[in-house]
């Protein structure tokens, strides 16, 4: 996991961290946090072993930190986060030692974690464990959030 803990530690991926927290530090609703980031990766690892997806796990943790990373660029100027995150994502990976194939299944999944897949393939396990990784019975915003009813995790699935 050596790569992954460079990414962590990527100056770019620190300030990009740093300004997310800035913007969301009043947020009512869920917040994009390294937990959530971190909830995402081990998530998606557990669904793919359940499901037998071959998997690389330091790709899977790589998607993780990084999906949302972009979020403070929505923020800033309205770019959609999926993108902005892609767009942050790729000089990140290469400059943490990821080959051109792992970085383009990590930019993958980054970029299609926001469209909705019931596929056992990793894409869409992705996707599955980015929602999962939310609490919502546990929310005291939950009354007043957004998203729709079939998306909150009302009680604990497994």
């Amino acid at each position: 996991m050596e790569r992954v803990n460079r990414i962590w530690i990527h100056p770019v991926y620190q300030e990009a961290l740093r300004k997310l927290t800035t913007y969301e530090a009043e947020r009512e609703f869920c917040r994009h946090t390294p937990e959530h980031f971190l909830d995402v990766a081990r998530l998606t690892y557990l669904l793919a072993l359940e499901n037998g997806v071959a998997a690389d796990r330091e790709v899977i943790y790589a998607a993780g930190l990084l999906h949302d990373m972009g979020r403070y660029l929505q923020y800033e100027n309205g770019t959609p986060h999926d993108e902005a995150s892609v767009m942050l994502a790729g000089p990140i990976l290469q400059d943490c030692g990821f080959s051109e194939d792992e970085s383009a299944e990590v930019l993958n999944l980054i970029g299609s974690h926001r469209t909705k897949s019931d596929a056992a393939d990793l894409p869409g396990l992705f996707y599955r464990a980015d929602k999962l990784s939310r609490n919502c019975f546990l929310c005291p915003a939950q009354a007043d959030c957004n998203w729709p009813e079939e998306k909150k995790n009302l009680e604990i699935k497994v």
